[in-house]
């Protein structure tokens, strides 16, 4: 055989080495890691996702410890009205005389409650009016998109407003109000995902195997869409804090109850802001803003991490840089 017909000879001839010399480039060999622990991996390595579960996880450890570190009512009258914040009241109290730490501490508790259910039940909503709606289509599809472009032109705060006026006060009443008002948004982008998927080749593998429709869109669709879904959820969570605090700060929530909204609403009934006691109105509006900064966080750590045109490179690659290259022990058996 000539060298022109052995391109193995060729080669050794031109890169100068030996004939018990190979040249072999290392192909790293990775695991295949499924959606759901790619997300989660890449979220604890994300600066900005650490730091907003660290706050987030602060303030759900200050509402389940709210007994403990505030034990008893904090309904009752502890001092006299609008004292300022002391080494007595830390937080100062109220124009009643209620201590604001106590009343805030408490009010986490039903913020963050109202705030994770809203969440997880419109994002539900959301996702089952999506994938229908994408997977099945024509008929139903047409009916759907009906009934979220209905949702989406309706004005939210009216709406907001006439569900809470009619029905009966009470936190229940306030999730299922803000969870009609809050799904439609979510069922719009959820199913413009799973309509991108839907034309994949595993889809249409699962189908010609014959498949059942749930079970390919919950385990053949439902899996990809794990970045946009927790999106879904962390905005739908947002919503649900501040709409519960507007709608109370309304007197529209149910007052009976402790809330950063109610606290707002007790501060403006009782002339907070007139009387320039800052201390009463300003720690529930910093809670609220801080539960949803963190959240906000942890949004912009899932983008980072499930789109690549947002991911940062560790190290930089420069083009001049040789290609690593490694060669085999003479004598190794080819």
């Amino acid at each position: 055989m000539s060298l022109a017909q052995d391109p193995r000879a060729m080669a050794e001839m031109d890169l100068g080495i030996g004939p018990d010399e190979v040249l072999t480039t290392p192909v790293p060999q990775k695991t295949p890691k499924s959606p759901r622990s790619g997300l989660i991996h890449g979220l604890l390595s994300n600066s900005k996702s650490v730091a907003g579960l660290i706050i987030l996880a602060l303030f759900i450890a200050v509402a389940l410890l709210a007994p403990i570190i505030s034990p008893g009512d904090p309904m009752l009258i502890q001092g006299f009205g609008a004292e300022p914040p002391s080494a007595a009241h830390l937080f100062g109290t109220t124009a009643k005389g209620q201590d604001v730490l106590a009343l805030n501490l408490w009010g986490a508790r039903s913020s963050l409650f109202v705030g994770f259910i809203v969440g997880v039940a419109a994002t539900f909503v959301g996702l089952l009016v999506g994938l229908a709606s994408a997977y099945f289509g024509r008929g139903l599809d047409n009916l759907l998109s009906l009934v979220t472009n209905v949702f989406l032109l309706l004005p939210g705060l009216p709406l907001l407003v006439i569900l809470a006026a009619f029905l009966p006060q009470g936190m229940g009443t306030v999730i299922i109000v803000l969870v009609i008002t809050g799904w439609a948004g979510s069922a719009r982008v959820l199913r413009s995902q799973a309509l991108s998927i839907r034309g994949k080749d595993f889809v249409a593998a699962a189908q010609v195997t014959g498949e059942r429709g749930l079970r390919i869109m919950f385990r053949e669709i439902l899996p990809n869409m794990a970045s946009i879904v927790m999106s879904t959820f962390i905005a739908c969570v947002i919503f649900g804090i501040g709409a519960q605090a507007g709608l109370e700060f309304l007197g529209l929530g149910d007052m009976s109850t402790i809330s950063w909204g109610t606290n707002l609403y007790w501060a403006s009934n009782d002339g907070a802001l007139l009387t320039s006691a800052w201390w009463v109105f300003i720690p529930p509006g910093a809670a609220i803003a801080l539960v949803a900064f963190a959240l906000a966080l942890v949004n912009y750590g899932v983008d980072e991490t499930t789109n690549p045109r947002l991911r940062r490179p560790r190290g930089r690659v420069h083009a001049a840089a040789p290609t690593p290259v490694t060669a085999s022990p003479k004598g190794q058996d080819r």
